[in-house]
Protein backbone atom coordinates (compact mmCIF):
# COMPACT_ATOMS: atom_id res chain seq x y z
CA UNK A 1 0.00 0.00 0.00
CA UNK A 2 1.10 3.45 -0.61
CA UNK A 3 1.69 5.83 2.10
CA UNK A 4 -1.53 8.01 1.08
CA UNK A 5 -3.31 5.59 1.64
CA UNK A 6 -5.00 4.23 4.54
CA UNK A 7 -6.46 1.22 5.83
CA UNK A 8 -9.30 0.78 8.03
CA UNK A 9 -7.59 -0.27 11.23
CA UNK A 10 -9.83 -2.32 13.86
CA UNK A 11 -9.28 -3.71 17.22
CA UNK A 12 -8.43 -7.35 17.77
CA UNK A 13 -11.43 -9.03 17.67
CA UNK A 14 -13.72 -6.66 16.98
CA UNK A 15 -16.50 -6.81 15.13
CA UNK A 16 -18.96 -4.67 13.14
CA UNK A 17 -22.05 -4.33 15.33
CA UNK A 18 -20.32 -4.57 18.24
CA UNK A 19 -21.84 -3.06 21.16
CA UNK A 20 -18.35 -1.93 22.73
CA UNK A 21 -17.52 1.64 21.91
CA UNK A 22 -21.00 2.47 20.32
CA UNK A 23 -21.54 5.94 19.79
CA UNK A 24 -25.22 7.47 20.54
CA UNK A 25 -27.58 7.57 23.47
CA UNK A 26 -29.18 5.03 24.75
CA UNK A 27 -33.24 5.14 25.74
CA UNK A 28 -33.38 6.00 28.90
CA UNK A 29 -30.66 8.54 28.37
CA UNK A 30 -33.42 10.58 25.93
CA UNK A 31 -36.16 9.49 28.00
CA UNK A 32 -34.48 11.66 30.92
CA UNK A 33 -33.48 14.81 29.08
CA UNK A 34 -36.97 15.25 27.30
CA UNK A 35 -38.66 14.81 30.87
CA UNK A 36 -36.00 17.58 32.19
CA UNK A 37 -36.82 19.72 29.61
CA UNK A 38 -40.77 19.12 30.36
CA UNK A 39 -40.33 20.08 33.96
CA UNK A 40 -38.14 23.14 32.92
CA UNK A 41 -41.03 24.60 30.35
CA UNK A 42 -43.44 23.70 32.61
CA UNK A 43 -41.73 25.55 35.32
CA UNK A 44 -41.33 28.78 32.56
CA UNK A 45 -45.03 29.07 30.90
CA UNK A 46 -46.96 30.63 33.73
CA UNK A 47 -44.41 33.31 33.40
CA UNK A 48 -44.46 33.60 29.47
CA UNK A 49 -48.46 33.42 28.83
CA UNK A 50 -48.67 37.13 31.34
CA UNK A 51 -46.19 38.87 29.21
CA UNK A 52 -48.10 40.28 26.73
CA UNK A 53 -50.27 41.97 29.68
CA UNK A 54 -47.58 43.12 31.78
CA UNK A 55 -46.05 45.15 28.38
CA UNK A 56 -49.29 46.81 28.19
CA UNK A 57 -49.28 47.34 31.80
CA UNK A 58 -46.14 48.83 31.45
CA UNK A 59 -47.08 50.79 28.26
CA UNK A 60 -50.20 51.91 30.11
CA UNK A 61 -47.67 53.16 33.09
CA UNK A 62 -45.29 54.80 30.53
CA UNK A 63 -48.15 57.20 28.66
CA UNK A 64 -49.95 58.06 31.74
CA UNK A 65 -46.79 59.42 32.84
CA UNK A 66 -46.17 61.47 30.15
CA UNK A 67 -49.89 62.85 30.01
CA UNK A 68 -49.40 64.03 33.85
CA UNK A 69 -45.55 65.43 33.31
CA UNK A 70 -46.81 67.13 30.04
CA UNK A 71 -49.98 68.74 32.36
CA UNK A 72 -47.37 69.91 34.95
CA UNK A 73 -45.17 71.44 31.96
CA UNK A 74 -48.80 73.22 30.38
CA UNK A 75 -49.59 74.24 34.09
CA UNK A 76 -46.07 75.77 34.54
CA UNK A 77 -45.83 77.50 31.29
CA UNK A 78 -49.41 79.31 30.76
CA UNK A 79 -50.29 78.95 34.65
CA UNK A 80 -53.92 76.91 34.01
CA UNK A 81 -54.60 73.56 33.17
CA UNK A 82 -55.44 72.88 29.59
CA UNK A 83 -59.11 72.57 28.62
CA UNK A 84 -58.77 69.11 27.05
CA UNK A 85 -56.07 66.48 25.54
CA UNK A 86 -55.81 67.78 22.19
CA UNK A 87 -55.20 71.07 23.73
CA UNK A 88 -51.60 69.73 24.60
CA UNK A 89 -51.64 68.53 20.88
CA UNK A 90 -52.53 72.05 19.26
CA UNK A 91 -50.19 74.22 21.61
CA UNK A 92 -47.06 71.17 20.87
CA UNK A 93 -46.92 69.49 23.97
CA UNK A 94 -47.56 66.07 22.12
CA UNK A 95 -46.96 64.84 19.17
CA UNK A 96 -50.54 62.88 19.35
CA UNK A 97 -52.66 61.99 22.35
CA UNK A 98 -51.28 58.44 24.02
CA UNK A 99 -53.15 55.29 23.10
CA UNK A 100 -55.01 53.58 26.08
CA UNK A 101 -52.53 49.95 25.40
CA UNK A 102 -55.89 48.13 27.45
CA UNK A 103 -58.59 49.41 25.59
CA UNK A 104 -56.89 50.42 22.59
CA UNK A 105 -58.28 53.84 22.18
CA UNK A 106 -57.38 57.55 23.29
CA UNK A 107 -59.94 58.39 25.15
CA UNK A 108 -58.81 58.94 28.79
CA UNK A 109 -61.27 59.26 31.74
CA UNK A 110 -60.12 63.22 33.17
CA UNK A 111 -59.84 64.92 36.45
CA UNK A 112 -60.65 68.66 36.08
CA UNK A 113 -59.87 71.23 38.18
CA UNK A 114 -62.44 72.83 40.24
CA UNK A 115 -60.79 76.50 39.55
CA UNK A 116 -58.91 77.10 42.42
CA UNK A 117 -55.77 77.35 40.84
CA UNK A 118 -57.38 80.31 38.52
CA UNK A 119 -57.84 82.51 41.84
CA UNK A 120 -54.37 83.60 42.20
CA UNK A 121 -53.61 84.64 37.87
CA UNK A 122 -54.39 88.30 37.17
CA UNK A 123 -57.38 88.34 34.93
CA UNK A 124 -55.04 89.63 32.17
CA UNK A 125 -53.53 86.49 31.81
CA UNK A 126 -56.42 84.34 31.41
CA UNK A 127 -57.95 83.29 28.06
CA UNK A 128 -61.31 84.24 27.45
CA UNK A 129 -62.31 81.03 26.70
CA UNK A 130 -60.88 79.54 29.80
CA UNK A 131 -62.64 75.88 31.44
CA UNK A 132 -61.84 73.89 34.03
CA UNK A 133 -58.72 72.37 32.80
CA UNK A 134 -57.61 68.69 33.85
CA UNK A 135 -55.41 67.88 36.42
CA UNK A 136 -55.16 64.41 36.33
CA UNK A 137 -56.53 61.36 33.59
CA UNK A 138 -56.92 57.95 34.19
CA UNK A 139 -57.56 54.46 31.89
CA UNK A 140 -61.47 54.42 31.21
CA UNK A 141 -60.88 50.18 31.46
CA UNK A 142 -62.98 48.19 34.11
CA UNK A 143 -60.67 45.52 33.80
CA UNK A 144 -58.01 45.08 36.96
CA UNK A 145 -53.87 44.89 36.51
CA UNK A 146 -51.71 41.89 38.00
CA UNK A 147 -51.29 43.52 40.56
CA UNK A 148 -55.60 43.40 41.26
CA UNK A 149 -55.97 47.05 41.50
CA UNK A 150 -57.96 48.62 38.41
CA UNK A 151 -56.44 50.14 35.52
CA UNK A 152 -58.85 52.86 36.04
CA UNK A 153 -57.03 54.32 39.42
CA UNK A 154 -53.56 54.28 38.72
Amino acid sequence: MARWQTRLVTRPGARYGSRSRARGFTLLELIIVVTMIGILAAIAMPNLIQMPRRSKEAVLKTNLRTIREMLDQFHADKGYYPGSLDELVDEEYLRVVPLDPITETREWDVEYDEGGDLEELPETDLPEDLVPGIIDVHSTSEEYGLDGSPYNEW
